[in-house]
């Protein structure tokens, strides 16, 4: 079936504002976004500029609002979007973050907002007699299974109404990923990320919109896990 992609574009050299490029696919049903994009790119306009990689959701660098909703370009099936040859899809780059062009964004506020957590483990307490790794038992590894699963997408943190409004916000994936290492069992810098978060542009800034767990390709809770973090906080108990 033959649909109709409108792509919004954005060269700052040349371009004053961003304008809308349509173009003419053919499909299949279970075709993703993603092919469509490539049959622009490669056949239609080289011009066109977009951030993939392994196409099948692991890398989280093709996040891309289709239809006004925050999704991984190749994950999203046209036969799920697209009812009727003619249809329209709708295609920009995600919100809060300065385009580079196209559908390409700068991603380095994301990152630095990542690193702020200290998204890594920590303990510095002498290592098993034995000299082996560090165990713990299955439901502690099971406390923060729900973080590990986070592919740094930044689906989530460019569909906060927090993130738009204000960018020195940390956002959600941010605190998923300190989520991640304040409730592993091994680690010993939960102190630390928790001051981070108690900040102004911490955790208290999240509205519980809910948009970001809605937005997660992987499916995690985001807004429970950041409910998490705020009863720490509150409480001062790790649970």
């Amino acid at each position: 079936m033959k649909i109709k992609l409108k792509i919004k574009r954005f060269n700052p050299e040349k371009d004053s504002k961003p304008w809308w490029g349509e173009y003419e696919v053919d499909v299949e049903p279970t075709d993703r976004v993603l092919d469509a994009l490539h049959q622009v790119k490669w056949f239609q306009d080289g011009t066109f500029n977009l951030r993939r990689s392994c196409a099948h959701g692991v890398c989280g660098s093709d996040a891309v609002r289709i239809n006004g909703q925050n999704k991984l370009a190749c994950k999203v099936l046209m036969q799920d979007i697209v009812k009727k040859d003619g249809d329209t899809v709708t295609v920009e780059p995600i919100l809060g973050l300065k385009v580079i062009k196209d559908l390409i964004v700068d991603m380095e506020p994301f990152f630095a907002h990542y690193r702020s957590v200290m998204p890594f483990f920590v303990n510095d307490e002498p290592a098993p007699a034995d000299g082996r790794e560090r165990l713990q038992s299955i439901v502690d590894r099971e406390r923060y299974d729900q973080g590990t699963k986070c592919i740094l997408c930044a689906a989530c943190t460019t569909s906060c109404p927090s993130f738009w409004s204000n960018e020195e916000y940390v956002g959600p994936a941010a605190v998923v990923q300190a989520h991640r290492f304040i409730f592993d069992s091994r680690d010993r810098a939960a102190a630390e990320r928790l001051e981070v978060l108690n900040q102004q542009m911490g955790v208290w800034r999240c509205r519980t919109a809910f948009n970001c767990t809605n937005a997660c390709p992987r499916e995690i809770p985001i807004t429970q896990l950041i409910g998490e973090i705020k009863q720490t906080l509150a409480t001062g108990e790790i649970k």
